[in-house]
Parts: structure tokens; sequence; C-alpha cells
């Protein structure tokens, strides 16, 4: 492994499979992007769909480096656990955030983008600008 300092991601969905899907997606379409931390925290923990407190917080120290933790999250009570997660300080590492960005197109952007070594800002703004991605 690495000592390079690569901002982690973590993709929250209500369901392990999509969670993984979107991980494995993001992954492939940056190159295979072994370098960069990705985890997910899908599902409960009983495997049940919904959003898990616990399984976010090990998903994001698992890819902690040093160089921030950008979290995406589907839908729903996954975007208000991490929001509370962060408001209550000490579940998350420093420099977690919640990054407001379509799933999937983010996920990409912003796996590609970590996969640059670019920091925390550039991520962000790269899964963010997804909102801009136009299909028509």
């Amino acid at each position: 492994m690495s000592d390079e300092k690569l901002v982690g991601i973590v993709l929250v969905s209500h369901s392990a499979e999509v969670a993984s899907s979107v991980a494995e997606l993001a992954k492939g379409l940056a190159g295979g992007a072994t370098t960069v931390p990705v985890a997910t925290a899908g599902g409960t923990e009983s495997g049940g769909l919904g959003t898990s407190a616990e399984l976010i917080s090990a998903a994001a120290a698992a890819v902690d480096r040093g160089a921030g933790v950008a979290v995406l999250t589907d839908l729903g009570s996954a975007v208000l656990t991490v929001k509370a997660l962060i408001a209550e300080g000490g579940e998350l590492p420093d420099g977690a955030r919640l990054v407001d960005a379509p799933f999937v197109e983010g996920a990409v952007a912003a796996v590609v983008t970590a996969a640059t070594g670019a920091g925390l800002d550039a991520v962000e703004a790269a899964a963010t600008e997804a909102y801009s991605y136009r299909k028509v």
C-alpha cells in the first residue's frame, strides 16, 4: 500500500447491492482505480434495506487516508444519517464531508478525480458537477 494521501470515498445506499454495484462501476470506469480507497455502507447490519450509522462510520474509518473522506448518499434516511453523524462529531473521521451529488454519476466523478490525487475540494466539485450531465 502506498503512503500517498488520497481522498477516501464512501457510498451510502439503502441497499448493499446497489452500493457495491455503484462502487464496482465507478472503479471500473476510473480504469480500475485500485489505489482509491472506496468503501460501501449499504443497507442494515442484518442485510435488509435501510441505513446504518454503524456501517457508515466503519466505512469512513476504513477509507480515511488523511486527505478527507467524501460521502455520497442515495436518498432520504441515508442523507439524514450522514448529516447526523457529522453534527454529532467524532463519529466520522476529521475531514469527512457529505457531498451533494447524484449517486451514480457523482460516484464515478469522485473516484475518477480522487484517482488523480486531487484534494477533497476537487473531488467534491467533480461529483457535484455531475448534476449538470445531460442525457438529451
